[in-house]
């Protein structure tokens, strides 16, 4: 299950309660810059990384924000999701 925690400006994913990864961001002047994202090693592999990229872009998509993303596996991401592609500024 994928939440914000905008206390700590990141999106987290939990597995049975406890936190498996989290994809950090940053607000500079009105986009959204997605910076890091962390899985556990034991979760690797699980498509972890994806669910955290695909629910921040959704997110920010859904009230019309502007995405940045620093974050290579999320530019990996939206290469190969092109609906993302043109909302990225």
């Amino acid at each position: 299950m994928v939440t914000k925690n905008e206390a700590e400006s990141r999106y987290e994913v939990h597995v049975d309660g406890k936190l498996a990864g989290f994809l950090e961001y940053r607000d500079v002047s009105g986009v959204l810059a997605l910076v890091h994202t962390e899985v556990d090693d034991a979760y690797a592999g699980q498509g972890l990384g994806g669910q955290l990229a695909k629910f921040a872009l959704d997110d920010v998509l859904a009230r019309g924000g502007k995405i940045s993303p620093l974050c290579p596996f999320v530019a990996k991401y939206i290469d190969k999701h092109p609906e993302y592609r043109v909302t990225i500024r």
